[in-house]
């Protein structure tokens, strides 16, 4: 989603006038487009990339994954749980909102030879994932879609083992804030406004709602869900960053700010 997105002049619940985000309308136009566009959009946002400029090759937070149990929220068309598979991680789980996404992954995770238990359900809901049950939960560019961060994170601890490790990575909010003018980047929205509104990615049909939440929102929220951060990573990766053309808009970007964030949190 990187530079691709685009926002609109008005705030997601000021379209609709209503002041209380509507979770049901959020889930159903995101899940649309997830169903028709999502594979060409998200086709970069898989292990052992975070996102952009940050890789798992580098920073390493998984370590060793061979016998550990893994949920992936926002599993898309299963590449990443094709990353842990063959590293042979004892169960892979993944869980999406989009039907088409639980196919795909499904098709994708069978021609690579690995299974895995897929479950489709917004992040937000009751599905009838395992209580006190895995090693891992990550989230790759996905959990920023969710409706109730508090609530979110508070599944997936649930979710987890005493001790276990949650690993998710997402836009950096710096990065939502700025766009490119004039050769130069510029401060388009307030860091602190955390409204829905509408997104429009380039070049494709379909719309997005999304919420930039600040990282004080990000920490607090895992804090309340009994969580402590072991590691936070916001550089980018120079050597990666060295691959991508001195025009390119994004590496750019990326030489001044930080495109993408990742946390590693421990359940205590």
């Amino acid at each position: 989603m990187y530079e691709k997105v685009r926002s609109d002049e008005h705030s997601f619940q000021e379209k609709r006038g209503d002041n209380r985000l509507n979770k049901q309308s959020v889930h159903q136009t995101n899940t649309l487009y997830w169903d028709t566009q999502a594979n060409d959009f998200l086709k970069a946002i898989v292990l052992p990339l975070y996102g952009a400029f940050v890789s798992e090759e580098k920073h390493q937070l998984f370590g060793d994954v061979s016998g550990k149990k893994l949920l992936e929220i926002g599993c898309g068309n299963g590449q990443s749980l094709q990353y842990h598979g063959e590293r042979q991680a004892a169960e892979l789980w993944g869980m999406d909102i989009s039907k088409n996404q639980i196919e795909k992954a499904e098709q994708h995770l069978t021609a690579c030879g690995l299974s895995a238990t897929l479950i489709c359900s917004p992040m937000e809901e009751e599905c009838g994932v395992p209580i006190d049950y895995f090693d891992i939960v990550y989230s790759i560019y996905a959990i920023g879609w969710t409706t109730d961060l508090e609530g979110t994170f508070k599944r997936i601890a649930s979710y987890l083992r005493k001790d276990g490790v949650f690993i998710f990575s997402w836009s950096h909010p710096l990065h939502r804030c700025i766009v490119h003018e004039n050769d130069r980047f510029v401060l388009n929205k307030p860091y602190h406004d955390e409204s829905w509104y509408l997104v429009n990615p380039d070049d494709v049909q379909g719309e997005l709602t999304l919420s930039d939440r600040t990282l004080s929102t990000y920490i607090n929220a895992l804090a309340t869900a009994g969580f402590v951060i072991e590691q936070m990573i916001e550089e980018t990766d120079q050597e990666i960053l060295q691959q991508h053309a001195e025009d390119n808009n994004l590496a750019k970007r990326a030489t001044m700010i930080p495109v993408t964030f990742v946390i590693k949190a421990r359940k205590l």
